[in-house]
């Protein structure tokens, strides 16, 4: 039995493996993808970990891996598709049949993307409309792109875009986008950069592919002609393992505190998943370290 499982691999699952590991209690990371480090790897640039300026997303996930690796920290590849509660321990289930118990559990499952349910999408999936602009960004150049969103994420993949396709056309459906003020100054800067405000897209169109994003616009309907459509509006919590045992708030974010506590004994939770105000790396980072807090705790409490 470990004393402590951790559920995810991203940088709020990397960090808990760390101190898990300094912390001397029986660990392992259980990762659904082999050698991943989450979301982070899908960033061009992260400007705010602090001592790291500048680093791609994905150098600095590997960086975090090594990390967890060098101290020690074990990792299984494993994908849980039920967690089972058990006196003082948790029986968990992998998609292949297997059974691994804990006393207590970190769950840094992060997050999946947000899509908008509207006609047009499901069948364009991968023939033009991607959620990762440095993945697929590669595939538009000197074209017509549309990035819709209005947060940090959108406007940072539409200057990724910026260097790569002929336009790009930033559709928000407010009149003001939310993401910091250095990104909207830097958007306003950005000749080949066209927002378009008060834009609620309702229609992809094409044949084989996508040809172009139907919107409504102060209640008339317009379309733009674009060769690809990057998504960035938002996220959705990976959260589905816990309903029932441990309390999640409207949105499906697990309710917990900075220690990561939770209402079910023994799950703690990590980074993207939990109720926040900051989703962000280092939130993340801490919440890992947090968490391995509390798990010790809790277990040196039942074992006095």
């Amino acid at each position: 039995m470990y004393d402590v499982v951790i559920i995810g691999s991203g940088p709020a699952g990397l960090s808990a493996a760390v101190y898990a590991k300094r912390a001397d209690l029986n660990a392992v990371v259980l990762e659904k993808e082999y050698l991943g480090t989450g979301q982070i790897a899908e960033s061009s640039r992260v400007d705010n970990y602090l001592g790291l300026y500048g680093e791609s997303g994905y150098d600095l996930g590997e960086k975090f891996r090594r990390h967890a690796e060098a101290v020690g920290a074990a990792f299984r590849e494993a994908e849980i598709v039920k967690i089972i509660p058990r006196k003082e321990s948790y029986l968990l289930k992998t998609a292949d049949g297997q059974d691994i118990l804990t006393r207590t559990v970190i769950y840094a499952a992060g997050t999946k993307r947000r899509q908008l349910g509207i006609k047009g999408e499901s069948e364009f999936l991968s023939k033009g409309i991607s959620f990762c602009a440095v993945c697929d960004g590669a595939f538009y150049a000197g074209k017509k792109v549309a990035v819709i969103g209005g947060g940090d994420t959108a406007l940072s993949d539409a200057l990724y875009l910026s260097g790569i396709a002929k336009k790009v056309y930033l559709l928000h459906r407010r009149e003001q986008f939310r993401a910091n003020a250095a990104l909207q100054n830097a958007i306003k800067r950005t000749a080949n950069v066209e927002c378009v405000f008060n834009a609620v897209p309702n229609a992809f169109l094409g044949a084989e592919k996508l040809s172009a994003v139907n919107f409504l616009r102060n209640g008339a309907e317009e379309s733009l002609t674009v060769d690809g459509v990057f998504l960035a509006i938002g996220s959705v919590p990976n959260s589905g393992l816990l309903a029932g045992i441990a309390d999640r708030d409207e949105d499906g974010y697990v309710i917990a505190d900075e220690n990561g506590i939770t209402s079910a004994a023994g799950i703690f939770a990590a980074g993207d998943v939990r109720t926040k105000r900051l989703r962000q790396v280092i939130t993340a980072a801490a919440d890992g370290a947090n968490c391995v807090g509390s798990a010790r705790a809790y277990l040196s409490q039942k074992r006095s």
